[in-house]
């Protein structure tokens, strides 16, 4: 919906008091919204911020929503392990999820106690809907005694079947440590064959692995790769590990979303380019104005569902509230906890798209 729409719909108006409430936040994101349309946006701001006090509120926002929405409203800011981890520790008493499904149910898994409401029920991942409890048993069945990493990226009924989750800053962390605790050398890694094949590169664990994978780095080529670094010599490719691992080859790192912003952060690259979502490119942008970051990318629709509005009336009505059947809670949450239960890589595993072992790629149905 377009900005001013948006204020109209809400009925709110740029006021003294919401100026004097918002232009502190205005100082952060300047940088990517034009300042007419931040004078329509702000009063939706400014509304939603005075929710979250009066209702003991937070919200979680992921590192792919827009500025307007990570920057100055978003409580807690992160991957979805670093959202996992304050929704198991918020004292708040309602959650909202600026996300998409699979992160409300897990902050849901973690909080039983709280109420975790998500602006969008269509606001889906492709992940997750590419398995079932049902093809995960039958793979247990196929596979007896090989532990199960699921990726968080899942829903709770498939969580429910694992024995650990994952996420991709921890993923080969946690493959190794669960073959380790079964005294195998064998893993069930599932669903994202790309995240898969890219932890196998840097283990010598035999994967087998799900034919899942995340229609937004999916896409991504080697090809594009090249043609980046043809267009932009001596630009730094950053590439998340869903993608494929030629693109994990063609590029100068890989790893997760957090792992990304560091990179960033810290190495202040004169030229970048981060091969994920597009709104990641733009809140890494904001904390780093001295970097020139190069644009393509490719956008997830679902994470685009969540908008200001969305959050505002989530605030205002109590929709949509996550829900999760609690004997699948508590078998999820034994699998979330144990992945929370370790400690943080010292050095986030480094992707390299080499090709390491074989991966066995299953589809149960």
């Amino acid at each position: 919906m377009p900005f001013d729409a948006l204020n109209e719909t809400s009925a709110l108006a740029y006021t003294d008091e919401v100026r004097a409430k918002t232009d502190h936040l205005y100082a952060l994101v300047e940088a990517k919204i034009p300042r007419i349309e931040w004078e329509a946006i702000a009063p939706v701001i400014a509304r939603i911020n005075d929710l979250k006090r009066q209702k003991n509120a937070i919200i979680l926002a992921h590192n792919y929503m827009t500025p307007e929405i990570f920057a100055c409203v978003g409580d807690f800011r992160g991957d979805s392990l670093a959202l996992a981890r304050e929704a198991a520790r918020t004292e708040a008493d309602l959650i909202v999820q600026a996300g998409v499904h699979f992160m409300a149910e897990t902050s849901k898994i973690l909080a039983p106690g709280k109420t975790v409401l998500i602006p969008s029920m269509e606001a889906g991942c492709s992940l997750a809907s590419s398995i079932t409890g049902a093809d995960v048993r039958l793979l247990k069945e196929r596979y007896p005694g090989v532990p199960v990493v699921t990726y968080v990226n899942t829903t709770a009924e498939v969580k429910a079947e694992t024995d650990i989750c994952c996420t991709s800053s921890n993923a080969v962390q946690v493959c190794e440590h669960a073959a380790r605790e079964a005294g195998t050398d064998t893993v069930i890694c599932i669903p994202d064959q790309f995240l898969a094949r890219n932890v196998a590169a840097m283990t010598d664990l035999k994967i087998v692995t799900w034919a899942g994978a995340c229609e937004v780095h999916e896409r991504f080529t080697a090809e594009d790769i090249r043609e980046i670094k043809e267009g932009h010599p001596g630009v730094q490719i950053l590439a998340h590990p869903e993608c494929p691992p030629e693109v994990l080859a063609e590029a100068d790192f890989a790893g997760s979303t957090g792992a990304m912003n560091a990179y960033v952060r810290d190495k202040q690259p004169r030229n970048v380019v981060l091969i994920t979502e597009c709104s990641m490119s733009d809140n890494v942008a904001l904390e780093n104005p001295g970097v020139d970051f190069v644009r393509p990318c490719n956008l997830c629709p679902h994470m685009k569902r969540i908008t200001l509005e969305g959050i505002l009336n989530s605030l205002e009505n109590g929709v949509h509230e996550v829900t999760v059947d609690p004997v699948i809670a508590a078998r999820a949450r034994e699998a979330v906890e144990r992945m929370i239960a370790l400690p943080d890589p010292a050095v986030p595993a480094r992707f390299d798209g080499r090709t390491g072992r074989d991966v066995i790629s299953v589809e149960t149905r």
